[in-house]
């Protein structure tokens, strides 16, 4: 199960269902068991119902359209600050344009000619 499409894409798994949800809550909105048994249950079925590895199945449940949830969560807004930059909230990690290892083995362990790995820099 999955609310982050793009990068269930590129890890490629044998079967997966992506819901448009809010990350935290792919499993359903917060204090609604039928969303959630509903969201449950086709899950199961569509895990069932899987043949060809790598299949996403994209389930059709849709957070509130007009709550604006994805505005605040991918793109920042204006606010009183934070640590990177005055004039938004955006509390998100910085990004690096190369990959950032836990421990120097696991920098040692990558394969930096991995064909999965579209985001490492040539050179």
């Amino acid at each position: 199960m999955s609310s982050a499409r793009s990068i269930t894409a590129a890890v490629n798994p044998p079967r997966a269902v992506y819901l448009d949800y809010p990350l935290g809550h792919t499993t359903g909105k917060p204090s609604d068991p039928s969303n959630q048994l509903a969201i449950m249950r086709d899950t199961l079925a569509a895990f069932e119902q899987i043949d060809e590895p790598g299949t996403i199945i994209d389930l059709d449940y849709h957070w509130q359209a007009d709550d604006g949830w994805k505005d605040s969560v991918m793109r920042p807004q204006p606010g009183s600050g934070d640590n990177s930059t005055p004039e938004h909230n955006d509390t998100r990690t910085e990004r690096y344009d190369t990959p950032q290892y836990q421990s120097e083995d696991d920098a040692a362990a990558a394969d930096p000619h991995c064909p999965s790995c579209i985001f490492l820099k040539e050179g």
